[in-house]
């Protein structure tokens, strides 16, 4: 057996923070556009965002531009209303400001080919999930917030 061979049989631990072994780790690299948004409204408002602000995230038109180096992440959202640009690497907390000004603090793991992000909001203590995951030309991301769900659908452009 070549030693290729040795590494492909070596199995990944059940999570982690990255494995070379994952075929789908680099999957988010790309450029994303929103298609659609589930309960996106009501999720926004559950989360104490303004109605004005609601309003404009439902028809914000947002891209995503993933750029994936290991552990490493570089993300450039733009909207009609903003750009942001952060940095994060898997398994390492940081700080980051939502749309919304609202300030939450946690970070993302790779289990299997989803990428899940545990956060606390700095504002009031509360626990924000979040999801991101490939399925064939699509990137879903959901979230989680007091019990209540939202799904965004981006298309690689």
């Amino acid at each position: 057996m070549t030693h290729i061979g040795v590494f492909l049989k070596r199995q990944a631990p059940a999570q982690t923070r990255h494995s070379a072994l994952q075929p789908a780790t680099m999957t988010f690299n790309g450029s994303w556009k929103v298609e659609h948004s589930e309960n996106f409204a009501n999720f926004l408002e559950h989360m104490g965002v303004n109605v004005v602000k609601r309003k404009l995230a439902e028809h914000d038109n947002l891209k995503l531009i993933i750029e994936q180096t290991g552990d490493n992440f570089h993300i450039k959202e733009s909207s009609t209303f903003r750009k942001k640009d952060f940095q994060f690497t898997l398994g390492v907390p940081f700080e980051h400001e939502l749309a919304d000004g609202t300030v939450i603090e946690g970070s993302w793991v790779l289990e299997g080919n989803t990428l899940k992000g545990n956060f606390t909001r700095k504002d009031n203590g509360k626990t924000l999930q979040t999801n991101r995951e490939v399925i064939g030309n699509e990137l879903v991301q959901s979230y989680s917030y007091e019990g209540v769900s939202a799904k965004r659908t981006f298309k690689k452009v």
